[in-house]
Order: C-alpha cells, then sequence, then structure tokens
C-alpha cells in the first residue's frame, strides 16, 4: 500500500511549515489542496511524466485514494505541491523547498525520458534496411527468456497503463 492522497498533502503542508498535528486542517483547505493536487498530478502527465497517479474529476477525487506513486516520486509530489499550496495560505517555502523541488522533478522528468529497454516483438517486421537475401529473415528473431521483457502495447515506462 502506497501513500494515500491525504498523506501527501499532510506532508506538503507540513513542508510549508503547517504540520498536522499542530495545525488542523479543515474540509475546505482539504479539497483546495486535493484539487490542486490532482491538477499538479494531471500537469505532469501531460508533460510525459506518468506515475500511476489517480487522475480525477474536481468533484469524483477521493482524498483517501492510494495514488500508487513509486517511493522514489514521493519528495518530488510533495515539495511540489507545497511550492503550489503555500501562496494560498500566506506562506513562504524555503529557498532548500523550493531548490530540492526543483531537482526532484528533473531527476523524475530524467527518468521518464529514458524508457526501459525492451525485446522486439518476433512479430515486428525488420524493415526497409535489411535484406533478406542475405539472413532470409524478414522479422524479429524470437524472444529469449533470458533477455529483457517484452514490452506490452499501451504502456507507460513505468510498467502502468496509458
Amino acid at each position: 500500500m502506497g501513500y494515500t492522497k491525504r498523506q501527501l498533502i499532510e506532508d506538503a503542508f507540513d513542508e510549508m511549515g503547517l504540520p498536522a498535528y499542530i495545525f488542523e486542517l479543515a474540509p475546505e483547505q482539504l479539497q483546495t489542496a486535493l484539487r490542486r493536487l490532482d491538477t499538479m498530478m494531471a500537469e505532469w502527465n501531460l508533460r510525459g511524466l506518468r506515475l500511476g497517479f489517480p487522475l480525477g474529476g474536481p468533484t469524483s477525487s477521493d482524498i483517501s485514494a492510494d495514488t500508487g506513486l513509486p517511493l522514489g516520486a514521493v519528495p518530488a509530489v510533495v515539495t511540489n505541491l507545497a511550492i503550489r499550496l503555500a501562496p494560498s495560505h500566506g506562506k513562504t517555502v524555503a529557498p532548500e523547498t523550493k531548490s530540492d523541488a526543483r531537482i526532484y522533478l528533473n531527476t523524475l522528468m530524467t527518468y521518464a525520458a529514458f524508457p526501459n529497454e525492451y525485446q522486439w516483438q518476433s512479430t515486428l517486421p525488420l524493415g526497409a534496411g535489411n535484406k533478406p537475401w542475405r539472413w532470409l529473415q524478414t522479422f524479429a528473431a524470437k524472444p529469449q527468456a533470458k533477455d529483457l521483457p517484452t514490452p506490452v502495447v499501451g504502456m507507460t515506462f513505468d510498467g502502468g497503463p496509458q
């Protein structure tokens, strides 16, 4: 079980200097933070950073839903959400938080830019550069079980559905 949306929001408030064990968050504050979290993750999804986060509409999102985020992506989500929430609460985040948020997001974007390697499927034609009279083979070789996995159509770099 991964982080819930509520846990991410509470961690973001903690990053801003409003920890949940001292400040009681009103339901309106939680709903606003939930909408900001969903829109931030939708924006990242459009930028090509698909982390398996369950996107919902402004009224259909569940704050207690499991996010499905990889553990390494949580600091990027928390720090960037804190930066987005701080102005509406009259807070200024620390320069270290801004720097960390930039580093975490760049690390995730770099990871997204280099997808996992896969074998070619045996139904893939070798193309025009292949001279069949040399090799007598018009399709890629069958995948070997000990080698790289074969891709599943519609999968993203993290193995989740697109």
